[in-house]
């Protein structure tokens, strides 16, 4: 019979628990959008609706390096996100503001 996690946590030392809570915090940091999308709950298919493209178009978006940001943009959004683009430096980190307003200004 499997052990609940709930049981297995408990018997996890605070050391332990801790360590796993910051690997979690870790991952859900970085993630590809496919496993962005599953963690929204969402499918390709609810997804493509959205976008109004078919499921296929999703699924090559979906393993492609490189893309436009719009499309990256439209992507985010119909999972009900905000893209945002920052540069990180050894100072700080900067948010790019050139595409703030990239696609908006063709929609609006």
């Amino acid at each position: 019979m499997a052990n609940k996690f709930s049981r297995l946590r408990a018997n996890m030392s605070q050391e332990a628990r801790d360590k796993a809570e910051q690997k979690a915090l870790s991952m859900l940091e970085e993630m590809p959008l496919n496993e962005l999308r599953k963690a929204r709950g969402l499918s390709q298919q609810m997804l493509a609706e959205v976008l109004h493209v078919q499921q296929p178009a999703i699924a090559k978006l979906e393993k492609r390096t490189d893309m436009y940001i719009s499309t990256l943009r439209s992507h985010i959004e119909a999972m009900g996100g905000e893209l945002e683009v920052k540069a990180s430096f050894p100072e700080g980190t900067v948010k790019i503001s050139n595409f703030s307003e990239l696609g908006r200004e063709a929609n609006g």
